[in-house]
């Protein structure tokens, strides 16, 4: 059982590290340098006038690019108001270092706290495999109990085979519960909240699945499954039409696992911020630094459908894995449950 927890651990770090996406670019303001060049080149062209029309053109310039300033700094204002969103509940980072969170580094908070759970898990993992087996804690049970469980889910679903898609799938698990969970303390963040870890998650499951289809049909046998397996001709004339559809049904996947996940967790910070705000407001009229705690039920009922959106997200992805594995081994795995 100790190689188990090492196989997850390692497979941590290269899930955090797949959570670095895509970020969105930030504004480089270069329309208002474009409009001040062209603004100068006018008055350079007007500039052999007599003294008192430049003198005059000076001072239409001068309040011109003062108003296109100010216009520049509410829009910027604007965006800034947008980056950080009032109903989102704040974290340490966004707290000591929230005037320097703008532009492209506020795209790195998610993967911050992508990296700050790979670690959590890490720590955890490798601790439990350097113990010795033969003195278990309390803990160390736990995560025996935690990993076998996870194993007997992904045996149920694909059979004897299972042992060689655990790791993945157990690490995919963890990753995601310890991500939406982060969101319930104080002062931390649910990187899953955001579509740009989500959809690296679901990228990492389309192309491992993608991966075991090829390696265990191989190439042709990949092509024949993206046909539908046809047997008879009947089958066979119908792949045309078949064939396109698998291949699209096989790219909705990941836009289904990325959606759903990014979608519930995000309801769920929104909801706890709002109802931290009424709480707060409820006691505002004796300006105390806290409110009534009214979203501690909520917290609870947060805890159980972050749970399960893990689960939902793992099983999935164990389905997926199934449904690419050769038929062979399906009959196997059901004549096995069968006994």
């Amino acid at each position: 059982m100790t190689s188990k927890p090492k196989n997850l651990a390692s497979l941590v770090a290269v899930l955090a590290l797949l959570t670095f996406a895509a970020f969105p670019a930030g504004a480089t303001g270069e329309a208002h340098g474009d409009g001040h060049a062209a603004t100068v080149e006018h008055v350079e062209a007007e500039g052999h006038a007599d003294a008192g029309a430049a003198a005059g053109v000076e001072e239409h310039v001068a309040a011109a690019d003062h108003a296109t300033t100010a216009e520049h700094g509410e829009a910027h204002g604007e965006d800034h108001a947008e980056e950080h969103d009032q109903y989102h509940l704040p974290n340490f980072i966004s707290i000591f270092w929230g005037d320097k969170l703008t532009g492209d580094r506020a795209s790195y908070l998610d993967p911050l706290f992508s990296a700050i759970a790979a670690l959590i898990i890490m720590t955890v993992l490798l601790r439990v495999a350097s113990r010795p087996t033969d003195e278990p804690s309390r803990f160390h049970v736990a995560i025996e109990m935690l990993v076998d469980g996870l194993y007997g889910l992904v045996e149920g679903a694909i059979g004897p085979s299972a042992r060689r898609y655990t790791p993945y799938l157990g690490t995919l698990f963890m990753f995601i519960l310890i991500n939406n969970f982060m969101g319930l303390v104080p002062f931390l963040h649910a990187s899953t909240s955001s579509i740009n870890t989500t959809v690296s998650l679901a990228l990492c499951t389309f192309l491992y699945v993608q991966f075991i289809g090829i390696k265990e049909n191989g190439p042709l046998g990949y092509l024949h499954h993206l046909a539908g397996s046809p047997r008879s001709g009947l089958e066979w004339g119908f792949v045309p039409l078949m064939f396109p559809l698998h291949v699209l049904g096989e790219f909705i996947k990941p836009l289904s696992l990325s959606l759903r996940l990014f979608g519930n967790i995000m309801g769920e910070d929104k909801l706890l911020a709002v109802f931290v705000v009424l709480g707060a407001g409820m006691l505002s009229f004796a300006h105390l630094p806290f409110g009534l705690p009214i979203q501690v039920p909520i917290m609870f009922l947060a805890m159980l459908t972050s749970t399960i959106q893990a689960l939902v997200f793992t099983l999935l992805s164990t389905i997926y894995i199934a449904l690419m594995l050769p038929h062979g081994e399906h009959e196997h795995a059901a004549a096995g449950h069968g006994h």
